[in-house]
């Protein structure tokens, strides 16, 4: 498939996720009483931290949302692969999901940042996931394996800020040489960086976007337009 192909596929997708209403006021509550039901007691308060920490954040400048969202989950959420924590070779997690099990892989990182940030207003301009290629053992290293993380732009032609579960700190992506982009996206497009990304991958990656988002709203999560 086409990269132009794929691009148009993802429009159609991105309209389809408008239309569903994935956009107003976070509600805090309503993803507490869905945190009860699924998952019990203890995720709700994991749940309520969350939304403490939205809170506090709210007034902060982008810069300061950025890092006190990079620094909330990485210190609230443990790795753990898919296999081991949904038995699935690859889930994409909610946010809601990630706190109440207090760990998720590279991909459950990021888009709960993600969703943080949409939440405290920033808009899609602003974000996008990416898909890297991350060196394994330092920059000189030759492995490597995939990897996602979150790229913050200040604006549209600035260098991104990688938001990364590997590290704590929050850096811009010319000090990150160990990481090479494949793709990246958000809800209103897909990418490419160094090289295309291979068309079947990319696509089933996007659905397993649709699916999280989705489900996020069955939770009560709901993204705002920053515009």
């Amino acid at each position: 498939m086409k990269i132009a192909r794929l691009r148009f596929r993802f429009a159609l997708m991105a309209l389809a996720l408008l239309a569903l209403g994935l956009h107003g006021a976070p509600q805090i509550e309503r993803v507490e009483q869905a945190a009860l039901k699924a998952f019990g007691a203890s995720a709700v308060t994991a749940v309520r931290a969350w939304g403490e920490m939205l809170d506090g954040a709210a007034g902060l400048s982008d810069d300061k949302k950025i890092r006190r969202v990079n620094a909330f989950f990485n210190r609230r959420l443990a790795f753990q692969d898919d296999a081991s924590l949904w038995n699935q070779s690859d889930y994409w997690a909610t946010p809601l999901e990630s706190l109440a099990r207090r760990a998720g892989d590279c991909e459950d990182f990021a888009i709960a940042k993600y969703v943080s940030l949409r939440l405290l207003g920033l808009s899609d301009t602003q974000l996008r996931l990416i898909y890297v290629r991350a060196k394994i053992g330092g920059v000189h290293s030759t492995l490597s394996q995939a990897h996602m993380v979150l790229g913050f732009y200040p604006s549209p032609e600035a260098e991104p800020e990688v938001l990364d579960n590997l590290i704590d700190d929050v850096q811009p992506a010319s000090r990150r040489s160990d990481l090479t982009p494949v793709f990246s996206f958000n809800a209103d497009g897909l990418w490419t960086g160094a090289k295309a990304a291979p068309a079947a991958s990319a696509t089933a990656r996007l659905s397993r976007w649709r699916d999280v988002l989705a489900r996020m709203r069955d939770q009560g999560i709901e993204i705002i337009n920053k515009e």
